[in-house]
């Protein structure tokens, strides 16, 4: 019988990175596909920072922890190559959690047609998560008016870079937070942010009072880290915060110390975190209002692609270190 791989998650992880000791690489038999179902080839598969979560044992969260033994959780895009399903064609391109391996059963439940002309990597980098999720944290939450300020952490990344180019094309002042010049150059440079600050050999204070003289009326967060309390004490009255992420805080035993609370009630301040789980239903009203800024030509992505199913293992720990450039995806 034929067969093909898949990706488990056997162990849970500690502070620090992850590796393979905590995955299991298997052979799984080809499914049948029965009445109302259909197959996919999976072509490309997303890596997002949201993972370390669902690796975790916490109970508590937003979703379900994988459960251990069972295959890792992702979102990714494929081909259908076989269908029983009125519905879905051999062919249909389709998006959604799909998980570690290379082909997926599915009735239909969490899976959407990719219609848009464009190749898998664009679709992972702007129209699924990240895009959802830079749309809905901005609008929902950031509620960004033009003339306004804003600040996203972990600009050079999927989110965050989807973020700063809606809100520069809606006429806000935009300053992005990155880890390298190289980034720094690109979201400005190529994405036309106001400004950037690099956090690891900039002067926080002085960059950020230089770039945002106006002080800071949207704060999107993804990072955490130092670079948190330098903003937040630029917030102005009235400003929101949006909290997607907080990956500098992910690999370490004892997050860090957030901001003091007073200027919450000074300033009237509003922090809100989000997940996109929350917001499923919400997909179709978030891509009518994302498309318009694609079609336009105003959405710049780049991808950071791996090559092989099992990249994947070591792949999350570009998170880490900084040195994926735009979104992380493994190609299949």
């Amino acid at each position: 019988m034929t067969t093909y791989t898949a990706i488990n998650l056997i162990a849970r992880p500690s502070a620090g990175p992850v590796g393979p000791d905590l995955f299991e690489v298997v052979q799984k038999d080809m499914p049948s596909v029965g009445e109302g179902q259909f197959l996919v080839k999976q072509n490309h598969m997303s890596l997002d920072p949201a993972m370390f979560g669902w690796m975790s044992p916490d109970t508590e969260s937003y979703i379900p922890p994988v459960e251990l033994g069972t295959v890792m959780r992702s979102s990714g895009v494929g081909e259908i190559v076989e269908s029983n399903h009125p519905d879905f064609n051999v062919g249909d391109r389709v998006m959604g959690m799909m998980g570690w391996q290379e082909y997926f059963l599915s009735d239909g439940t969490g899976l959407n047609k990719v219609t848009a002309p464009l190749p898998d990597e664009a679709i992972l980098s702007v129209f699924a998560l990240p895009g959802l999720t830079a749309t809905q944290g901005l609008y929902s939450i950031g509620k960004p008016q033009q003339g306004e300020t804003l600040v996203v952490s972990g600009a050079a990344g999927s989110v965050g870079s989807i973020v700063g180019q809606l809100a520069k094309a809606d006429g806000l002042t935009v300053v992005g937070v990155v880890g390298s010049d190289e980034k720094a150059d690109w979201i400005v440079n190529e994405l036309g942010f106001d400004g950037a600050v690099n956090y690891k050999t900039d002067d926080l204070s002085a960059k950020l009072a230089q770039l945002t003289p106006n002080g800071i009326d949207v704060y999107f967060e993804n990072t955490g880290g130092p670079i948190q309390h330098h903003v937040f004490e630029r917030m102005n009255a009235h400003g929101r915060i949006a909290v997607c992420g907080l990956i500098a805080d992910y690999p370490k035993a004892e997050p860090d110390l957030a901001p003091n609370w007073i200027p919450i009630i000074k300033k009237r301040l509003t922090i809100q975190g989000f997940t996109m789980p929350d917001h499923f239903d919400k997909i179709p009203a978030l891509l009518e209002k994302l498309t318009p800024y694609v079609m336009k030509g105003q959405i710049k992505h780049r991808a950071h692609v791996l090559n092989g199913l099992e990249s994947a293992m070591t792949g999350l720990n570009l998170f880490f270190t900084g040195k994926n450039k735009g979104k992380l995806i493994v190609k299949l």
